[in-house]
């Protein structure tokens, strides 16, 4: 026994040995497992898309190379075939990568080179044959792949810091108000302040919303340079989960709760428009497009009636008149401008900003259009007629004017901006009438109730304010659920 015990007990220890002397070999020294072939469209084409689409996209792509499908990957530009399978030492492509000259892709205005690590990548895969995963067709759009396959993150239980606030709105009750979250929509108590939902959805940034008229909510919004979508949500649909007394939406995957997804696009959808009568929908955003659905028979057989561009850069704005017959529009290119929707084509160029124009509202006569923007000016024009012409220019925001919405009941115009501070106005004399003051940070978003008897205004630091429309704060709440103060 005792030699049976030594014995065992020396195998023990040479094993713990030899274990040591194994972590303490270098790692080339040890057996590893085979590296997994690297995926194209996993691995590979979110750096090109990162690093190359910008130049190299659909739209005037340098040196003829667009790089948004595998098949014109491979095919190149100017420099045709750049890509040679297993020889990455032979591909143009590497050769430009890893260029310290002119050559050099992507160019230092762009970015600068890939880091050593993605290129290595990029490098193993043309080493390893260059090929396509066997779940993507050679001609797809790589854009749409990768958004296919990417999950949105769940949102915070507590979010560690302030959520901006890009836009509001008042339920038909006038007793809730929405707020966009960070992938998710927050519901609120108007009256107590307290967070009663949170729907999680796929969006980042919910950059506007409005009911329609059977109550659901139309949500515009995306992931800046990734992707944009217009989406409809029921927000009393699905069942909930109970967390702390909250009701939890999956507004995701969730069939009743997400009812429809009217758009998919490249880049976030800035604006939205709903009109008076609720039979049509417009959103615009980052890639200038203007789209207008008919929602006559319902929301199961909306279809798209026109897609316009009229503008040279990211659209903001969108108002339609009265009748529905007209679309006024906002853009980054210094103008607002009137489309004629049953003629489908532009009428009026409103360019006296000369500067960013963020927002446009009708005059319930449908001849006057009011516009705001960088220039901290809220102005009015004619909007018919042969020629555009500025009836008045009012200031008296200290910095930019950000949003615009015309009262459902009165002859006012509401507004805010980056001074901090919301504002009413005389929609027929242009007179200031009540400055809204209490905010400490730039105003995004303002709602008015649909009897208009409350504004809420939401802020960058994500403080949200209810107020009377005389200006008197009735309830502020951080709409960043969980946030410690």
């Amino acid at each position: 026994m005792p030699r049976s015990r030594f014995c065992f007990v020396c195998a023990l220890l040479g094993a713990a040995a030899a274990f040591v002397l194994y972590l303490a070999a270098p790692p080339a020294a040890r057996a590893q497992a085979p590296a997994k072939p690297v995926s194209f469209i996993n691995d590979v084409a979110p750096l090109l898309k990162e690093a190359c689409f910008g130049c190299h996209g659909t739209k005037n792509p340098k040196g003829k190379f667009s790089m948004t499908t595998f098949e014109n990957l491979l095919k190149g530009g100017t420099k045709e075939g750049p890509i040679v399978a297993g020889k990455p030492d032979e591909s143009y492509f590497v050769d430009v990568l890893k260029a310290t000259d002119k050559q050099m892709m992507p160019p230092k205005e762009s970015g600068g080179p890939l880091k050593p690590e993605k290129l290595a990548l990029i490098e193993r895969w043309i080493k390893e044959g260059a090929k396509l995963d066997a779940d993507v067709v050679a001609t797809a759009d790589l854009s749409r792949e990768l958004r296919k396959r990417w999950v949105p993150p769940t949102p915070w239980a507590a979010y560690p810091f302030p959520v901006v606030v890009n836009s509001l709105a008042f339920t038909p009750d006038g007793k809730k108000v929405v707020a966009g979250g960070h992938h998710e929509l927050t519901v609120w108590d108007a009256a107590t302040g307290k967070l009663e939902k949170r729907v999680y959805v796929r969006n980042r940034r919910a950059l506007a919303m409005a009911f329609l008229p059977d109550g659901k909510l139309v949500v515009a919004g995306g992931r800046p340079g990734e992707e944009g979508d217009v989406c409809v949500y029921d927000l009393d649909g699905g069942t909930p989960k109970d967390v702390d007394g909250v009701k939890v939406y999956d507004g995701v995957k969730d069939p009743k709760v997400l009812v429809k997804r009217l758009l998919e696009c490249d880049d976030e959808v800035l604006a939205l428009a709903v009109s008076a009568d609720g039979k049509k929908l417009a959103s615009a955003g980052c890639d200038r497009v203007v789209n207008v659905w008919n929602l006559a028979d319902g929301l199961d057989k909306a279809k798209v009636e026109q897609t316009f561009e009229n503008h040279a850069d990211w659209v903001f704005g969108l108002a339609f008149s009265p009748d529905g017959k007209f679309l006024l529009t906002s853009s980054r290119d210094k103008t607002a401008k009137v489309w004629n929707l049953e003629a489908k084509e532009s009428m009026l160029t409103f360019p006296d900003h000369q500067n960013t124009v963020y927002a446009v509202a009708f005059k319930p006569d449908g001849k006057t259009a009011f516009s705001v923007g960088e220039d901290k000016q809220v102005r009015s024009w004619n909007a018919t007629g042969d020629a555009v012409k500025q009836i008045r220019a009012t200031g008296g925001h200290g910095q930019a004017v950000l949003k615009l919405i015309y009262h459902p009941k009165q002859a006012v115009l509401i507004t805010c901006g980056a001074d901090n501070s919301v504002r009413t106005w005389n929609a027929d004399s242009g007179a200031a009438l009540k400055t809204f003051s209490g905010h400490t940070d730039h105003v995004f978003a303002i709602a008015v109730s649909p009897e208009g008897d409350l504004v809420a205004s939401g802020a960058w630091n994500g403080e949200v304010k209810i107020w009377k429309l005389d200006g008197t704060a009735v309830q502020t709440f951080n709409a960043s659920p969980g946030l410690k103060k």
